[in-house]
């Protein structure tokens, strides 16, 4: 067995899908592989064993357990493993080879590997991780099925955001493919608001698993109900042509740019806006993003000015993210849901204008590598709003002028009600 083999399997193990893919790497190095006949004791009850004994191939089964009618339930077979639990205790049944049996063991000195940090890193410690890793953090309840839940410091617009959703779910599905598979293009569907004040269930859907290509459908639940629904898919990295006839627009550099808290202060006390929108922004809470922003036309606009469909700007993660792959592409789709549908209203603004806006889907193809804590350009433009919707088109660029990302999403976009009128006193 080859090392690519080695860790392709170890990602479809259980046991192992809340490791970070540099923990996986490591097992796959250390990992011994033993080999057993038929009838052979591969432990006993009541001796130490050698480690954690994942089953490459054949079957095995637990002798001496509580229950003799459920003897499925304790034939052991690809995939399952055993062993697992404190150095110093003892093995507590007998198990067997039913078949000629093959099994990889990670020895004793390296248990530490399978009690990371966090899902991105086994050195960070999910409290010194960027706000933004920290969002993206699941809890592994069982196979297949994570915990995710809205951080206080995380960016609402009065319900779950989004790109919380997208991300938190792209991130579950990634936690059952194997790290040599990438995620390179996604769907994903919003089908009900999400509730701030309640944790999101992620059920991970195995839809498909091949030697080059994987796929996943997670659903995201609520009270008993699917709000959001993604389909992904994944592939092992292989050579292959390579062009780009999409050009990265001139724009100026980032460090050229205004921040968003820099370009928030100077609106502030700015007299070409409206002192009424100046107020607002004055005494409206201000949470910080989890991501950096710079626009690349600072103007004058406000969310009431009629203005071109397009929009340029770039961002990066605010931190240092772990070097997983999954979790930059992960960040990337949790951005590009923070300023993309609105842009289909730009034509349309106007003084009192008001609108309800939720994204219906969001698609993504990722063609090349990438890092979210480096500054990335999106470009966006809207060719068509029609029938209450708004569509929009997006490109995603490296400072090398690389496409890294192509998206599009749909959102319903309504024109608000306007404020009630006060009442005025009769006398």
């Amino acid at each position: 067995m080859d090392a690519n083999s080695v860790v392709e399997f170890l990602g479809c193990v259980p046991l192992l899908q809340r490791l970070p893919s540099s923990s996986l790497l490591k097992i796959a190095d250390v990992v011994a592989v033993k080999h057993y006949d038929r009838g052979d004791f591969v432990v006993r009850e009541g001796e130490a064993g050698d480690g954690v004994y994942f089953i490459w191939d054949g079957e095995a089964e637990v002798c001496g357990h509580a229950d003799d009618e459920a003897r499925p339930e304790f034939q052991l077979k690809r995939y399952d493993y055993f062993g697992h639990g404190d150095v110093t205790s003892a093995q507590q049944a007998d198990v067997f080879a039913l078949s000629k049996l093959t099994c990889l063991v990670l020895s004793n000195e390296y248990r530490d590997l399978l009690q990371p940090k966090s899902i991105w890193s086994a050195d960070k410690t999910h409290e010194t991780c960027s706000l933004v890793e920290r969002i993206l953090h699941l809890e592994p309840l069982e196979a297949n099925i994570f915990r995710g839940i809205t951080l206080p410091e995380a960016p609402k617009f009065g319900k779950v955001f989004g790109g919380q959703f997208m991300g938190q779910a792209l991130a579950a599905a990634s936690k059952t493919v194997d790290c040599l598979k990438i995620v390179h293009s996604m769907h994903a569907y919003f089908l009900l608001v999400g509730d701030l004040d309640l944790p999101i269930i992620y059920q991970v859907h195995r839809v498909r698993d091949g030697k080059s290509f994987a796929t996943r459908k997670v659903d995201a639940i609520q009270k008993g109900k699917v709000v959001f629904t993604l389909i992904a898919s994944f592939q092992r990295e292989e050579e292959g042509f390579d062009h780009q006839a999409a050009a990265m627009p001139v724009v100026p550099d980032p460090e050229m740019l205004l921040s968003m808290d820099e370009l928030r202060e100077r609106r502030i006390t700015d007299p070409r806006l409206p002192r009424t929108y100046r107020n607002k922004v004055a005494t409206t809470k201000f949470i910080p993003w989890p991501i950096e922003i710079r626009f690349c036309e600072p103007n004058t606009f406000t969310n009431q000015t009629k203005s071109p469909p397009s929009l340029r700007y770039w961002f990066r993660a605010k931190g240092k993210l772990s070097d997983d792959q999954a979790l930059h592409r992960c960040v990337v789709a949790f951005t590009s849901d923070l300023i993309f549908i609105s842009v289909s209203l730009n034509p349309h603004r106007k003084r009192g204008f008001r609108t309800s806006s939720l994204s219906l889907d969001h698609s993504m193809w990722f063609h090349r590598p990438l890092r979210a804590d480096d500054w990335v350009l999106f470009v966006i433009n809207s060719p068509s709003a029609y029938n209450a919707r708004g569509f929009c088109s997006g490109q995603m660029f490296n400072r090398k002028g690389e496409l890294l990302v192509s998206l599009t999403q749909e959102g319903l976009v309504r024109e608000g009600n306007p404020p009630s009128p006060a009442l005025k006193p009769k006398l």
